[in-house]
């Protein structure tokens, strides 16, 4: 039987993940009282909403928790999921967090000094809240999803597992993120019949000229772009990751390739009627799309080895191995045999139980660098929250640092701070 839990924390931390982690971490440096609820156990999403042979995108050298870097044998691969789960378990032993596992935050308001934190155990008081719960709170299931046909399976990305999960027949995965990509390739490898809708993400080189493109984007710096520097400054956070895999020690993933082989791809899903998918006539477009990003971050990597003078293997472009002939605008289920769909469809978030007014017009945390516009409230593990790196192992630690100190020093300082002036 665990302690019961006390009435005030100088902060509550929300999010057992990487994140709130790496929070815990600087608050602990700090010598500042916290608590970290998890609603579920520590790395809950990556033990719970990824499939059987996930690993991660980026290497393994890219995994810089807070004076916790990844001492594996193989710097240079890409961890399985459960490989993953053992990282950040063995971190938050390492720092002996102080994390309530199990518990619940259904609401944060204002109190008269702080925060009033309500919990699935019941309510504390604290001096200030880090949200380290990420953006990705909801599967996001599309409306179109009432029109198929009963009889026909149905599971978001978030809930698939593996081939043999799914029933007999052909599978339609609708989304070509990372993870709709990766799921779609798994089931090609397993001899499954796959229709794949084609949207707009685009892919990324893993191997050029001798390396792991993301060896040669970090020499250029580019994971230390910040979203003040990037060009689509705040836009960008709303942009798609580029798909390839860290699976079988790394390599591309190309739809091309796979249609040569069998798999059926369509330009975006418009509808569904009468057991009737509808897709839209941006099959090609899309695929030039990608490329021309795959290539464009292989002429980067190339004026980079020309600028520096580098010695590297020559390189080659994508040149297309397949072409879309004729757009299909229709396809009926039932004569297709497609007896299942999985919907990569992303996630939306649901801030509701946050009681405070710190989401812009768009329903985004409004902050600069993880310090929002509400005194004492803090965001930490979101996609671009500061740089590229930062929804990712490399750098969401610096992020947590970042928004420690700044929250320490309020502390220090007694007084409360004006909201931070929001990025135009």
């Amino acid at each position: 039987m665990r302690a019961p839990l006390p009435t005030h924390h100088n902060v509550v931390v929300v999010g057992g993940g990487q994140a709130g982690l790496s929070a815990s971490y600087h608050l602990r440096r700090h010598g500042i009282d916290h608590v970290v609820f998890e609603k579920n156990r520590i790395a809950h999403t990556w033990r719970s909403q990824r499939w059987d042979a996930f690993c991660l995108v980026t290497p393994n050298w890219q995994c810089l928790l807070p004076d916790f870097p990844y001492t594996g044998p193989e710097p240079r691969g890409f961890m399985p999921r459960d490989e993953i789960v053992a990282y950040v378990e063995a971190f938050a032993r390492s720092i002996d967090a102080p994390i309530r596992e199990g518990v619940a935050v259904t609401r944060i308001a204002r109190g008269e000094e702080g925060f009033l934190v309500e919990t699935s155990e019941g309510g504390v008081t604290a001096d200030a809240v880090i949200l380290a719960v990420s953006a990705y709170h909801v599967p996001n299931i599309p409306a179109m999803t009432a029109n198929v046909p009963e009889g026909i399976v149905q599971i978001h990305s978030s809930a698939y597992k593996n081939p043999a999960q799914l029933p007999p027949g052909k599978v339609l995965v609708v989304g070509s993120g990372q993870s709709g990509c990766q799921i779609a390739e798994d089931l090609h490898l397993a001899d499954r019949p796959v229709h794949l809708v084609v949207g707009s993400a685009p892919r990324c080189p893993r191997f050029y000229r001798g390396r792991d493109a993301v060896e040669w984007l970090d020499d250029l710096g580019q994971y230390e772009i910040t979203v003040e520097e990037h060009p689509l400054g705040e836009k960008v956070r709303r942009n798609a990751n580029h798909y390839l895999t860290g699976r079988g020690g790394g390599r591309d993933i190309d739809l091309r390739r796979f249609a040569s082989e069998g798999m059926v791809l369509h330009g975006r899903l418009t509808g569904i009627e009468n057991g009737r998918l509808e897709f839209g006539d941006d099959l090609a477009r899309n695929l030039d799309a990608a490329d021309a990003v795959y290539n464009g971050i292989c002429g980067l990597i190339d004026r980079h080895i020309a600028d520096k003078g580098i010695s590297a293997p020559e390189g080659v472009h994508y040149s297309p191995v397949w072409q879309p002939g004729a757009a299909v605008h229709s396809l009926d289920l039932a004569a297709a045999g497609i007896a299942s769909i999985v919907w990569s469809t992303g996630f939306r978030s649901d801030w509701s139980w946050v009681d405070l007014p710190f989401l812009d017009e768009t329903g985004y945390p409004a902050h600069r660098r993880g310090v929002t516009n509400e005194d004492g409230l803090y965001v930490v593990g979101m996609p671009w929250l500061w740089t590229w790196g930062s929804g990712r192992f490399l750098s969401v630690g610096r992020d947590a640092g970042f928004v420690v100190d700044h929250l320490a020093d309020r502390q220090i300082t007694g007084r409360r701070r004006p909201p931070v002036r929001m990025a135009v």
